[in-house]
């Protein structure tokens, strides 16, 4: 019987992704995001590691979202103060925060779990940007298609 091998933290290396998120479907997108972090594309993923990858996804204020969810789907928050109910929809965040859209969707997309300690450590590796630029270059990700891996995870308009 072969006994389970778990991964040492001098035995850990990390690559560097790049992901384009034009066009493509926001959940979709966190999800596969979600799993690159966590390690889970790996054979030698240990649950109780972070044995994930970097990631850096741009473009994140052209991704899509199926549906109306850019008018019906509503954020709120408050501030304990009476009237201060606030509320944003996903549109709103789009247009004005989309790194914020982007990190906190593949932040619910990590797994429950988790201790909150492992998912922050995980999230450190997640690098979000508005346009087409990112100051990563040194070292030179590996470019994923995200969109031409299922027909899927691009919206066509």
């Amino acid at each position: 019987m072969a006994a389970t091998k778990s991964l040492k933290k001098c035995e850990l290396d990390a690559k560097w992704y790049l992901i384009d998120a034009t066009d493509c479907t926001l959940g979709r997108l966190a999800a596969y995001t979600a799993n690159i972090l966590r390690g889970k594309n790996k054979p030698t993923w240990t649950p109780n590691m972070d044995c994930g990858d970097h990631v850096i996804i741009i473009n994140a204020d052209k991704v899509a979202l199926s549906g109306r969810k850019a008018e019906k789907t509503k954020f709120f928050w408050h501030s304990l103060w009476t009237g201060s109910l606030k509320e944003r929809t996903l549109g709103q965040m789009r247009s004005e925060k989309p790194e914020k859209l982007v990190f906190n969707a593949v932040k619910r997309m990590m797994g429950r779990r988790t201790s909150v300690a492992l998912a922050n450590q995980r999230l450190t590796k997640l690098h979000v940007y508005a346009g087409a630029e990112h100051k990563h270059a040194a070292q030179q990700p590996v470019v994923i298609d995200f969109a031409g891996l299922n027909r899927k995870n691009k919206r066509g308009e």
